[in-house]
């Protein structure tokens, strides 16, 4: 491998970790780096991000399914009790990155509200109390798409490039690269992880050998948010489901980004669907149509929902269209969220009006 300038990297690389004491509000994290044994020039210390948030005092009482409503920028999945949500960080977590483990019970942790701030405080308070030039990176443990398991990634970093673009440069076999990009503070997130593990009292790891990557005093580099994919750029920024309700939802681009969020976190998939389609009609149309959406219940873990359309009698023909696009809607929603569907036998338009639509949607 080679780093950003080219240079060789052949040295070893020794991971290990550290143990420290149980940590609460106001404790001197920066005093706890300097008093690790042995620590030097371009060493990078990973720090796991719940001690940082015990420290911060992160810590919360209550119930953890409202902070995780707190913590949430936009919901990206829901199954059941899972909630995959993008956080106010932008980074994209299981629970919005609450954690209650390790934690009293009754209590959650929060992530840091800067992991980057963390980071750099760290990097300068070294330095300042003993001149040693660090690294510092701020771990947390994520889930990965079309994988199983977990793995420990950079949510802060500072004195550290955290992706090393080696665009331009060549292979062994001359080819030239495109597209490598490693993801460097990750990567020592999950090396650390290795030694760190679980619930050992050791959530502090110290990685030497790669001290060509530690920037020098002053500069810290842009920070693990430079790892955070840019909404415009995801390709899948919402799950399956989540991405036909935010469409059948949306009636312009100035929703792209209030609906996608609000309907995903309703436990109702076809809440607001009638009134988002309103709003694609003018007033006139308005007038000419009556769409009702009743929700009932056979029992309470399954719901069933009824939509009725009827148009007034001398309805203009973009009229029935758009009962027509609202119909095909509905449908989305339901196959999105495996409802069963038939026809309602229930459904009636008043006089001088015609049912064009009358659906039933159940919980299978």
């Amino acid at each position: 491998m080679t780093d950003a300038r080219g240079a060789s990297r052949h040295r070893p690389l020794e991971v290990w970790a550290v143990v420290w004491p149980e940590i609460g509000p106001g404790d001197d994290l920066t005093g706890l780096v300097c008093a690790i044994e042995g620590l030097r020039d371009g060493d990078i210390v990973i720090v796991t991000s719940k001690v940082v948030s015990k420290a911060e005092g992160r810590r919360v009482m209550g119930d953890r399914t409202g902070s995780i409503a707190a913590e949430t920028r936009r919901v990206v999945a829901r199954r059941g009790l899972t909630v995959i949500a993008e956080t106010h960080h932008g980074l994209v977590l299981a629970a919005a990155g609450v954690d209650a483990s390790n934690t009293p019970a009754g209590t959650a942790l929060l992530l840091p509200v800067d992991p980057d701030a963390t980071a750099r405080r760290l990097r300068h308070g070294v330095h300042d109390a003993n001149g040693i030039n660090i690294a510092v990176v701020v771990s947390d443990t994520a889930g990965r798409a079309w994988r199983l398991g977990q793995t420990d990634i950079a949510i802060g970093c500072a004195g550290l490039q955290p992706l090393v673009d080696l665009q331009g440069s060549r292979d062994t076999h001359g080819n030239q690269l495109l597209v490598t990009a490693p993801a460097i503070a990750d990567e020592l997130a999950a090396a650390s992880e290795l030694v760190k593990q679980k619930a050992t009292g050791r959530p502090v790891a110290v990685a030497r050998g790669l001290g060509d990557l530690v920037l020098p005093p002053g500069e810290d580099g842009p920070g693990a948010v430079a790892l955070v994919r840019d909404r415009a750029e995801d390709l899948f920024g919402l799950a399956a489901r989540e991405a036909v309700v935010a469409a059948v939802h949306r009636t312009d681009r100035a929703a792209l980004d209030h609906f996608p969020r609000r309907v995903a976190q309703d436990a109702d998939p076809f809440d607001g669907l009638v009134e988002a389609w309103l709003r694609s009609l003018s007033a006139e149309q308005r007038d000419q149509v009556r769409p009702s959406l009743t929700r009932g219940a056979e029992t309470p873990a399954h719901p069933c929902w009824a939509l009725s359309i009827a148009v007034r009698g001398d309805a203009e023909a973009a009229v029935l269209v758009a009962a027509g696009r609202l119909l095909e809607r509905a449908e989305a929603l339901g196959a999105s969220q495996r409802l069963a569907t038939h026809e309602d036998p229930r459904g009636e338009a008043p006089p001088g009006w015609r049912l064009v639509a009358a659906r039933c949607w159940q919980d299978r």
